[in-house]
């Protein structure tokens, strides 16, 4: 195996050599000679600048969610105001990171009109403009599916709570409703009694028994707002699986739709490479054309000369 020379040093000596013969200066060779060790920061355009923010943007989403995971899924570290603060925090967040997306995908469609536009008026050559529009499609691709990650993480958190509110809830109204049919059983195996009593008791009973009426009465209406709640709780666990599983379809059509774009693109330079391909063909043509005409006039005229000399 041979061993590898470095030759940066030879560069800079050809370099030195390069710019002298140029008549460069003193200070310019050593700004020339200087730029070798301090390269110059690269230019970023305002869409690359945008692309960055919201990097990290989403990178500070997942920061926070992963600092306060265990607050908002322990129920004896936060209370339910806190535990609703953090979801809102990450709601304004999701919702900024999904702004700035949005925009960028509006400076990317305006693009694409413009180039569409040189296009068609003929005023461009290569395939630069195009390459950089899928480039930038595909940065916006990554941020989308970075912040579907994100996202996704919050979503399995927000189950969680949902499923822990319901099991909380759940033993309550089990105990709630065992009392509620041995009262029922007892008020009607006792009630001949309770009639027995009224009778001989006078005024006193009858309002007791109206206090009891009144107890089971809103103890009924308890346990339907309770079953009401709980069926609203098992709604809104269903609309977040629900909301998942639309933004999962929602990111793989955007896949999907950045697959056709790319072969676009390429049916498109397959289609110029055939017209040069078609011009060079045609261009072959007329000069096959043209050497076929000039070799059959100087037979013509070789058989007339041979039969005139004959």
């Amino acid at each position: 195996m041979s061993r590898i020379r470095d030759r940066v040093e030879d560069f800079k000596d050809a370099v030195r050599v390069a710019a002298i013969s140029y008549g460069y200066t003193e200070s310019q060779l050593a700004a020339t000679m200087a730029s070798f060790i301090m390269h110059r920061p690269t230019h970023r355009s305002a869409f690359l600048r945008s692309a960055i923010k919201t990097l990290e943007n989403i990178k500070q989403l997942e920061i926070f969610i992963v600092k306060h995971r265990k607050d908002y899924v322990d129920l004896h570290r936060t209370t339910e105001q806190e535990r609703d603060n953090i979801e809102h925090e990450v709601g304004v967040f999701v919702k900024t990171c999904k702004d700035q997306i949005d925009i960028l995908k509006n400076r990317i469609y305006d693009e694409e009109n413009k180039a569409n536009t040189r296009t068609w008026l003929h005023m461009r050559d290569d395939n630069s403009d195009a390459d950089m529009v899928a480039h930038k499609h595909g940065v916006v691709l990554i941020l989308s599916e970075r912040l579907h990650s994100v996202t996704a993480q919050f979503d399995h958190l927000r189950s969680l709570r949902f499923q822990d509110a319901i099991n909380r809830r759940m033993p309550r109204r089990k105990v709630q409703r065992i009392p509620e049919n041995k009262s029922s059983e007892a008020s009607k195996s006792d009630f001949p009694k309770l009639e027995d009593q009224e009778l001989s008791a006078g005024p006193i009973r009858i309002q007791d028994q109206l206090l009891d009426d009144e107890t089971r009465a809103l103890q009924v209406e308890l346990t339907n707002l309770l079953d009401a709640v709980q069926e609203t709780e098992t709604k809104m666990v269903e609309m977040s699986a629900l909301n998942h599983l639309m933004s999962t379809h929602v990111l793989q059509q955007a896949q999907q739709i950045e697959h056709l774009y790319e072969q676009a693109v390429e049916a498109t330079n397959n289609v110029e490479r055939g017209n040069k391909e078609l011009s060079q063909a045609i261009t072959r043509n007329s000069s096959s054309r043209t050497f076929l005409l000039l070799f059959l006039f100087v037979l013509t005229f070789s058989i007339l000369f041979l039969d005139w000399y004959s």
